[in-house]
């Protein structure tokens, strides 16, 4: 099951492309994906019934974070960039794989053009890396059918095949004269740079020329290259042909606080990104905390330097570049704007989550709290208090308190209280005593030292509770602090609360919480949580009891012995377990130790 913080974020998913990073509880990435829609995507995660391996990766999610992309074949992009960075546990398929194709045009005497794996620095032009294979395939077929340069393994003689098919210049054969390639490779070089609209016009109306023949076939086939084209030579952001090293910084401002997003450009691909947050005083431009953020970045101890920033328009760049001692740069068109504009979207996205997030969990916490004030008819206060008591057949009773603040557990305000005298029977009058007695020691000691009491108290049970915490309340300490039970149905199932104010002639009455609302699920939450603090702590005294009174049925061990003891080993398991030398060390004589052994 998804943690409220997961749920909450699953809320917020945009409908975009983008990568998602999965994190652990110590906030490692274990697992990498890309997505056309982050937010079906993401979500099917923890929404579906997963088996197997990735039944396994869901379990172990923690957190996770995205990068919000412009197009499914950028995200794709990121993903091998991501995955190789990170090496995440689950995935397999891109973590030590080669990655995806780039077209080459060889820098040879006679050139050729062929798909690789491997970019290498012998001046030959690389084109891509493409996320379809299939799709590289297809469109290298249609450049070297279009824009032939040699397709053969060399000069033999004779005119090739290729030659004859019009796919090969004819090095085969003849010595082909540079300026021919030089113009088929500009051809080819302006094609893969995203050119492609004559060559799409001339295909469109080859299909619908094929189609109107009734070559349905021969359409189809021209209709897939169109699309085999359009998929190869998209223009995307993540990786291009400009090697500089680059960071790309970019802020939004809203309500006092700044989101900044830094995208780090090496060897030509978005290999990491940071995220930062903090608040604004009133008095505090964002454009300048922006740029003192972005001097402090670079004044790090180790922080590595790149050869170019690139800042969004408006900053004074001149001071920043004196500041940090690098090449400032506010582009505005082209590639470099649009990975400035994909900065800002990421940083807007950001921030906007944190205020959403914020919302949704004021909406599950002081918003649920507001409905069950609303529900009692009671104005909002922001604590609630509970009480619950917990005993064995009247053995060693116990109560517990437990306090929230807006919704949220307040833990330090938690209390536990051992009762005085056992009880003999589990009756009403029992569970009055119990209750009677810890209200008086809570609320006596509230008001002799002065400290704030709480807004409504919340008892675990019915009508007796209720009525003997306002006795004691307003008989004995003159408090008039709202009272109301959480009473359970036939299956153990909280349903309702109860409420009344006898004393003002006020008649108990069950008020109903819809089971779907968040100040049900609050009630709920309230009741398990000091039913569960006050099962470990009777459960601790009990342990501790028994552990005395079997000390103090053994021959020769008194108080002082039974402390030892207590202090040394402080279980009886380990106690059983010591050896008669282990309890000498203890401060045991040798007659006590032998008596201890012998009796557990």
């Amino acid at each position: 099951m998804a943690s409220q913080l997961i749920e909450n974020k699953l809320k917020l998913l945009p409908e975009k492309p983008g990568c998602y990073l999965m994190k652990d509880v110590n906030g490692a990435v274990i697992y990498v994906g890309k997505s056309k829609n982050l937010k079906n995507r993401v979500r099917s995660y923890f929404k579906s019934t997963q088996v197997g391996r990735r039944a396994e990766l869901v379990k172990n999610i923690a957190d996770y974070d995205i990068i919000v992309v412009g197009s499914d074949k950028e995200a794709f992009l990121l993903e091998i960039t991501l995955i190789k960075k990170y090496q995440p546990y689950y995935n397999v398929a891109l973590k030590n794989g080669t990655g995806y194709p780039y077209i080459e045009i060889t820098n040879e005497r006679d050139p050729q053009t062929k798909l690789t794996s491997i970019v290498r620095k012998d001046k030959g032009y690389y084109f891509g890396p493409y996320p379809n294979v299939y799709a590289a395939q297809a469109t290298l077929k249609f450049i070297q059918k279009v824009f032939p340069l040699r397709h053969c393994t060399g000069y033999t003689g004779r005119p090739c095949l290729y030659y004859h098919m019009g796919q090969c210049l004819g090095a085969c054969w003849r010595q082909v004269p540079q300026a021919e390639y030089a113009a088929q490779i500009k051809k080819i070089k302006k094609f893969l740079n995203g050119d492609i609209q004559e060559i799409k016009k001339s295909l469109t109306e080859k299909m619908v020329q094929a189609s109107a023949n009734l070559e349905f076939e021969r359409a189809a086939e021209i209709r897939d290259q169109i699309k085999y084209i359009e998929e190869t030579v998209e223009k995307q952001k993540i990786i291009s042909n400009d090697s500089t090293q680059r960071d790309i910084f970019n802020y939004y401002a809203d309500r006092s606080w700044i989101s900044i997003q830094v995208f780090f450009l090496r060897q030509a691909k978005l290999l990491r990104r940071e995220s930062h947050m903090f608040p604004l005083t009133d008095e505090t431009d964002p454009e300048d905390e922006f740029m003192s953020f972005i001097a402090q970045f670079y004044g790090q101890k180790n922080r590595v330097k790149p050869k170019e920033v690139l800042v969004p328009q408006g900053l004074d760049n001149a001071s920043l570049s004196a500041a940090i001692g690098l090449a400032v740069r506010s582009p505005q068109r082209g590639l470099k704007a649009d990975l400035m504009k994909m900065a800002k979207d990421n940083a807007k996205l950001k921030l906007d989550d944190k205020f959403r997030l914020l919302e949704l969990g004021n909406r599950k916490t002081k918003g649920a709290q507001e409905e069950i004030f609303q529900a009692l008819g009671l104005k909002y206060g922001p604590f609630i208090e509970s009480f619950d008591h917990s005993h064995i057949q009247g053995a060693d009773p116990v109560s517990a308190l437990v306090v929230f603040k807006d919704g949220e557990p307040y833990k330090t305000g938690y209390r536990k209280y051992k009762l005085k005298g056992e009880i003999e029977h589990q009756n009403a009058a029992d569970e009055v005593g119990n209750t009677r007695e810890v209200v008086r020691r809570r609320y006596s000691r509230l008001l002799k030292e002065h400290k704030r009491l709480p807004d409504l108290i919340l008892m675990d049970g019915g009508q007796i509770q209720v009525e003997a915490c306002e006795d004691v309340l307003r008989n004995e300490l003159n408090l008039d602090i709202p009272v109301a039970g959480m009473v359970k149905d036939d299956k153990h199932r909280t349903n309702h609360l109860l409420y009344g104010d006898p004393f003002n002639g006020q008649p108990f009455k069950l008020i109903p919480m819809d089971p779907k609302s968040e100040g049900f699920y609050l009630m709920t939450r309230i009741q398990d949580e000091v039913h569960r603090f006050a099962i470990t702590f009777h459960r601790q005294t009990h342990a501790k009891n028994s552990l005395v009174s079997r000390l103090d049925s053994i021959k020769g061990i008194g108080p002082k012995t039974r402390t030892k003891l207590l202090r040394e080993f402080g279980s009886l398991k380990k106690i059983k377990e010591a050896s008669i030398e282990d309890l000498r060390q203890a401060g045991l004589t040798l007659p006590q130790a032998q008596a201890v052994k012998i009796s557990l």
